[in-house]
């Protein structure tokens, strides 16, 4: 990290320790605390209900602060996972040094970091989610000899009371600005306080969703990430969610991540746009068109989409987002640039012309290189999901294109270049198989598909067998038929599972 760069970084250890996150150590941990005045730590973990948990530690002496960042503390394992026994369920948690972070709600001088879970032998947890995540980065670079980068783009709703005053178009709300969005301030607020924790964001804008129910108003919000290391992007994230809720109840607003709100308005994803990196270069284009690489990925993204389901849409609400002309898929297939497909191959950047020069004719033609943005995205996961098991499972069904002999040939059969909702294209839809309907429906895919999830051992037989048990208790095979257009049902089940993920 050159000095330029540690100048602009807004995370304050980077500033101070004038070194990349990565390279983090204990004795940087510690002297960052001993000369910043640091009172405080707090240790955060995500448990199966995919949130934060947090264990607060007074630093009372350096001795002690060293104490805590090397052996971790004693955590019981049967209160934050459902699958270990209360007779056997002490865990131990252990901080990452690169997560760490100012805590920025905190009124005493407090230092943050994510943990990782290791049981009584002092060996990683097998079915935590961080470590899940880990084992699937390997296995892919194992197998592929290259890297899996991912990122995020946050949707969420922002609710509160209506004042009548500028009213926003309904369901008009993308990229909407103030005084019609009500809420951008607040947007930029969490996106400080994000780029401060160490999160690499790449904007934030209003989205799709607005409207008033009940005198209250509902903004949907984005904020999206860059690209980088599959494990950091789900740590990201995780910080992100636990960020944007603290700020909200600190404004008295309510936050949700939820993926459908009421019937006939947008839903919120949390779409994940993936790339492939070899020696720091994007794997994912070859000569300026998608690459072999990238389309052996999208097959193996193809085959394993009905399952995936299990990881990234984890509640019935779910799958009340996954209906037609929402710009939510219904469909296994790809395209470019086309909001119909399960995965969209978006805009790169690829066009010949300097854009930069055009638009400012003062400018000297540059010769930029555009190649790194190219990504892929699945478009089908929600706010609902389990970020580390979603981020795994999509490193698993990349790995898997390539360990198919015949990817390159699913790539081409599921291949769309149109809008396949369009009564001219009934043909071409009925020719594509169909995303579950329902998290029973999501349970019985992962059951038929789970020996490639559990390949190379990252996904614990375990871990499948409690996402299983966990989908199939809904008992909602037939909820969506059952609900249907009813706002009033619709709202009662938000409600249930507002607080998801």
């Amino acid at each position: 990290m050159n000095d330029a760069e540690v100048l602009m970084n807004p995370n304050d250890l980077v500033q101070f320790l004038k070194k990349s996150p990565e390279y983090f150590t204990k004795d940087d941990i510690i002297r960052f605390c001993e000369e910043n005045a640091i009172e405080m730590v707090n240790f955060h973990y995500a448990a199966a209900d995919g949130k934060l948990k947090t264990l607060n530690f007074v630093i009372s002496s350096k001795e002690y602060l060293d104490t805590i960042l090397s052996d971790g503390e004693r955590v019981d394992g049967s209160n934050i996972f459902p699958f270990i026994e209360a007779g056997s369920s002490d865990l131990y948690v252990i901080p990452r040094f690169r997560t760490a972070f100012l805590d920025p709600f905190a009124e005493i001088p407090t230092l943050s970091m994510l943990c990782s879970f290791f049981n009584k032998d002092g060996e990683p947890l097998e079915s935590s989610p961080e470590h899940t995540l880990h084992k699937a980065c390997r296995a892919f670079n194992e197998v592929t000899g290259m890297e899996f980068q991912a990122m995020g783009e946050l949707e969420y709703y922002v609710i509160a009371p209506d004042s009548g005053m500028f009213p926003a178009t309904d369901q008009k709300g993308y990229h909407e600005s103030a005084p019609y969005a009500k809420f951008n301030d607040f947007r930029t607020q969490c996106m400080a306080y994000i780029a401060q924790a160490g999160g690499q964001i790449k904007y934030g804008h209003s989205e799709v969703g607005n409207f008033t129910i009940d005198g209250l108003i509902y903004e949907q919000n984005e904020i999206e990430f860059l690209p980088v290391n599959a494990e950091e992007a789900a740590d990201q994230l995780m910080i992100a969610k636990w960020i944007i809720r603290n700020l909200a109840y600190k404004h008295g607003y309510d936050i949700t991540f939820a993926p459908k709100i009421t019937a006939g308005k947008a839903g919120s994803g949390l779409h994940v746009h993936m790339r492939i990196v070899k020696d720091g270069q994007n794997q994912m284009l070859d000569g300026g068109v998608l690459s072999a690489t990238a389309r052996k990925a999208i097959a193996g993204m193809m085959q394993l989409a009905p399952s995936i389901t299990a990881f990234g849409n984890t509640n019935p609400t779910s799958y009340f987002r996954l209906v037609p002309h929402q710009e939510a898929p219904t469909n296994i297939c790809w395209g470019d640039r086309n909001r119909s497909v399960l995965v969209r191959v978006p805009l790169g950047w690829a066009a010949k012309s300097d854009m930069c020069q055009i638009a400012n004719p003062l400018e000297a033609v540059s010769n930029y290189d555009t190649t790194q943005k190219q990504t892929v995205e699945m478009r089908s996961p929600d706010g609902s999901a389990d970020i580390y098991q979603l981020i795994a499972g999509l490193a698993v069904a990349c790995r898997y294109g390539f360990e198919l002999d015949n990817a390159l040939e699913i790539a081409e059969k599921t291949y769309v270049n149109v809008n396949i909702h369009q009564k001219e294209n009934a043909d071409k839809l009925n020719s594509l198989a169909c995303l579950p309907d329902s998290c029973e429906a999501s349970a019985d895919c992962l059951e038929q598909q789970r020996a490639v999830f559990e390949k190379h051992n990252v996904f614990s037989p375990a871990m499948i067998d409690g996402i299983i048990k966990r989908l199939r208790s809904y008992g909602d095979r037939t909820l969506r038929a059952d609900i249907g257009g009813n706002q009033e049902e619709m709202l009662k089940l938000v409600h249930r599972y507002f607080h998801c993920g």
